[in-house]
């Protein structure tokens, strides 16, 4: 099959704020995710309502995965991550709301964990540099690209500062540890938002400058944690004995979205969603699927 086959994917309404369309999304914002199966193994990307409902896919491509996605500002378009078929095609692409008018970004083979800029102009994505991944920022037609971090440690999943002036990331270490460290792009300044011996993975940063992460606590499991971007208010929402991961804010800081479960590849992951101050948990997704990297649409 040739890239630009692969590239096609089925138009179908993805669903917008208000419409009576897919994912019963009337009258709310769409959560975009990816989802496998164990008879399923290829990731597609999927919708569904804040209040559940009818999941919708997004993407149909059986000979290659889409993962890791990200809304832009608008809400128009979603960037993700495409690869597969022997790395015939391999990198970050966008695509409107129907799933149709794929692009891919130039000079991102390789890359993850792609994250929209505020004002729409830019992407941030995690590469491989030699052993290890950097933090690019790149325009949405992927140049120019500029390398953000040169370290010896790997830099993932970057994450927006409401005014677009930093980034939040995840740098892990060889000793196994994890922290959210923040740069600021102007200066390329970097500061520890958590601590050096911490597990923390996946951060997402609110409009309300809020900073929702995943941490393996003294539990041995992942839960929900904040903090504010100078480090201070460091608290968990979630502590269950289950591991919550990938949380993404809602539009108005309230609440967020996560993934619970997957204790191994048998357990199936599901969404949930929970207020901020970790109340009214709910599970959005019930099917036997592994469903993760959920982005709640701005």
């Amino acid at each position: 099959m040739t890239a630009a086959a692969m590239a096609m994917a089925v138009p179908v309404t993805l669903g917008a704020a208000g419409d009576a369309g897919a994912a019963g999304a009337a009258g709310g914002n769409s959560i975009v995710f990816a989802r496998y199966t164990a008879a399923a193994p290829t990731e597609d990307l999927y919708a569904i309502s804040p209040g559940g409902g009818t999941t919708v896919k997004i993407t149909h491509t059986s000979t290659v995965s889409d993962v890791m996605p990200s809304w832009s500002p608008d809400g128009k378009r979603v960037a993700f991550v495409r690869y597969g078929s022997g790395g015939a095609v391999d990198g970050i692409w966008t695509m409107n709301t129907t799933g149709s008018d794929l692009k891919a970004v130039p000079g991102t083979k390789g890359a993850s964990d792609p994250a929209w800029s505020p004002d729409g102009k830019r992407i941030a994505y995690a590469k491989p540099v030699g052993t290890q991944r950097e933090i690019y920022v790149a325009d949405i037609d992927g140049a120019p690209a500029t390398r953000l971090t040169h370290t010896a440690a790997d830099d993932l999943h970057p994450t927006w500062s409401p005014d677009g002036k930093y980034l939040a990331f995840n740098r892990a270490d060889a000793g196994g540890h994890s922290r959210v460290i923040k740069i600021r792009l102007s200066t390329l300044a970097q500061t520890a938002v958590t601590g050096p011996s911490s597990h923390d993975w996946t951060p997402d940063w609110s409009h309300g400058d809020r900073i929702a992460f995943s941490r393996v606590d003294s539990s041995g499991f992942a839960h929900l944690y904040l903090v504010r971007p100078d480090g201070t208010g460091l608290h968990s929402i979630t502590g269950a004995l289950f591991n919550d991961k990938n949380p993404s804010w809602s539009p108005d800081g309230s609440r967020l979205v996560f993934t619970r479960g997957g204790t191994d590849d048998t357990d199936p992951e599901h969404l949930y969603v929970v207020r901020a101050d970790g109340t009214a948990l709910t599970q959005l997704t019930k099917t036997d699927s592994h469903d993760v990297e959920a982005d709640w649409r701005p």
